[in-house]
C-alpha cells in the first residue's frame, strides 16, 4: 500500500512539474533549461532509486510473512516446550483460579494454600506467560502478607455470659450456635454448658470451614419456638448465665 501512495505522489509530482517547467520554458535561456533537465534528472534518478529500495523492502517483508508460523502453530510449539498439551494447561488455569480464590478469601489453614502453591510452582505449565506472574510473584505476595490468626485465642468469662452469647461475639465465631465448640474445647472446666462461672478462661479454637459451614447451616434453618413455648432446650440454646 505504501508503494502505491509513492507512486501516486510521484505521478503528481511529475505533472505538477512539468506543468510548471512549460510555464518557464518559455522565457528560460538555452543554459536555464539546460541545468532545469539535468537536476530534473538528477530527481528523477534519486526518486527511481528510493522506490527499487522501497519494492525490495516489501519483497522482505513478504518473505518474512510466508515464514511466519500460524498463531496455532506457535501456541502449540510453546505447549509441547512444557511437555503440555492443552487440556492441560486449561486444568492447570481451573486450579490456579481456586487457589486464587482461596488465598484471596484466606481460607485457612495458611499452610496448606502455601502448599498448593508451591506444587503450582514446581509445574512447568506455570511458566507459560499467562501464569508466570501470577503464579511465581502474585500469590507469593498475597501469602506473605496474609497474617493468619492464632488457632485458638483465649477469652476470660465475664459476669451475666453464656456460652452461647460468647460464641455469638464477632471476634469469635458471630454465630451463637457454634456454642458447642467452646464447650467441647473446655470440658475439663465445664460440666454442665449451662452452668460457667466468671473469672475462667476458656480456648475459642478457629472454626474448621466444614465445622463454619455446619454452623452456619443450623443458623439459617433455625425458627424459633412459637409464643406459647417459652422454654428453649438447653442443648439448642443454653440459656443459663454465668453464677455470681
Amino acid at each position: 500500500m505504501k508503494v502505491y501512495k509513492y507512486f501516486l505522489v510521484l505521478f503528481a509530482f511529475v505533472l505538477l512539474t512539468a506543468n510548471v517547467f512549460a510555464q518557464r520554458t518559455e522565457d528560460m535561456t538555452k543554459e536555464e533549461w539546460q541545468n532545469e533537465m539535468n537536476r530534473l534528472s538528477a530527481q528523477k534518478v534519486a526518486l527511481t532509486s528510493e522506490l527499487n529500495t522501497l519494492k525490495s523492502d516489501v519483497a522482505n517483508l513478504k518473505k518474512m510473512r510466508d515464514g511466519l508460523k500460524t498463531y496455532d502453530a506457535c501456541i502449540d510449539e510453546l505447549y509441547a516446550m512444557v511437555g503440555a498439551t492443552k487440556a492441560d494447561v486449561d486444568n492447570f488455569g481451573k486450579q490456579l483460579d481456586e487457589l486464587t480464590n482461596k488465598i484471596d478469601n484466606q481460607v485457612a489453614p495458611k499452610a496448606d494454600r502455601q502448599a498448593e502453591l508451591d506444587a503450582m510452582k514446581n509445574n512447568k505449565i506455570s511458566a507459560l506467560p499467562q501464569f508466570f506472574d501470577k503464579v511465581h510473584n502474585q500469590l507469593q505476595k498475597k501469602l506473605d502478607a496474609w497474617i493468619e490468626k492464632p488457632k485458638e485465642i483465649n477469652y476470660t468469662v465475664v459476669k451475666g455470659d453464656c456460652l452461647w452469647n460468647i460464641s455469638k461475639k464477632k471476634e469469635h465465631y458471630d454465630n451463637p450456635f457454634a456454642w458447642p465448640i467452646i464447650y467441647k474445647a473446655n470440658r475439663d472446666q465445664i460440666k454442665n454448658p449451662d452452668l460457667i462461672f466468671p473469672k475462667q478462661i476458656f480456648k475459642i479454637p478457629n472454626l474448621t470451614e466444614e465445622e463454619k459451614a455446619k454452623y452456619d447451616k443450623i443458623r439459617r434453618n433455625y425458627k424459633p419456638a412459637p409464643p406459647t413455648q417459652t422454654q428453649t432446650p438447653a442443648a439448642t440454646k443454653p440459656a443459663a448465665k454465668t453464677t455470681k
